[in-house]
């Protein structure tokens, strides 16, 4: 049987968010803007159940182009942040060596399952932890992946650097987000949905180019992803100083 493990720096529980020195129930981002992490774990909590029939065809395009372009070699070993219910996990090549985390343990434990269910032997580890705040160390993978996690952590540009600091030099990172729409009409909608956003733990508002200018992340490439093009999809060279 696969565990869900915990590790130190790893999120225990929501009372972790509100006990522990390094972290509070709301976080203020560097942009400007809150995201209450307690939302955001009831929110995976009330989700859990379902999240696999809402979620799971809307965002499979992304999930599985995202894998392909990261995986992309035998004997990786790769980090998927903010892994959920495991949806992607079946994508990952066989050889491959995949940890997964999230801060749900509700999401994990529906990973477990489907890692037992599918014989997922490529799956190492499935751990409850903080993307900002992970303890692996430094350059420990050949890729990370964080699918859909960019705009629902406190503070982005500190996440991005994780993802760089755990990524070996000259590895790839892969972010599938949404990211404020370039259409006026569209950004007028997200703006006047961005205060009930951030109630279920994730910021409406959020610009690419603010993103990209916080993150220090190396993009190669930039493409829209899933239905009408609405998420996209940045595929990064992790680059590191000498």
């Amino acid at each position: 049987m696969l565990p869900v493990v915990t590790l130190p720096h790893a999120v225990r529980s929501e009372r972790t968010y509100r006990c522990r020195g390094r972290f509070s129930a709301t976080r203020s981002r560097r942009d400007g803007g809150d995201v209450d992490i307690e939302d955001a774990v009831r929110t995976y909590r009330l989700f859990s159940g379902s999240y696999d029939l809402v979620f799971g065809p809307l965002f499979h395009p992304g999930r599985k182009e995202a894998v392909r372009i990261a995986n992309d070699r035998p004997g990786q070993r790769i980090l998927e942040v903010g892994v959920g219910t495991g949806l992607s996990l079946p994508h990952f090549r066989r050889d491959a060596r995949v940890t997964g985390i999230d801060v749900s343990a509700e999401m994990l434990e529906k990973a477990r399952r489907r890692v037992e269910r599918l014989k997922l032997a490529q799956v190492e580890a499935l751990l409850l932890m903080d993307a900002e705040q992970t303890s692996f160390p430094d350059d420990g993978f050949d890729a990370v992946l964080a699918l859909y996690v960019a705009s629902v952590v406190p503070d982005p540009a500190r996440f991005a650097a994780e993802l760089r600091r755990v990524c070996k030099p000259g590895g790839t990172i892969v972010i599938v987000n949404h990211f404020t729409s370039e259409n006026v009409l569209m950004r007028f909608i997200e703006k006047r949905l961005a205060p009930l956003a951030d109630k279920i733990g994730f910021d409406a508002d959020f610009p690419l180019d603010r993103f990209l200018a916080s993150s220090g992340l190396q993009v190669r490439e930039t493409r829209p992803s899933n239905l009408f093009g609405y998420w996209t999809l940045l595929r990064c060279i992790n680059v590191k100083p000498t």
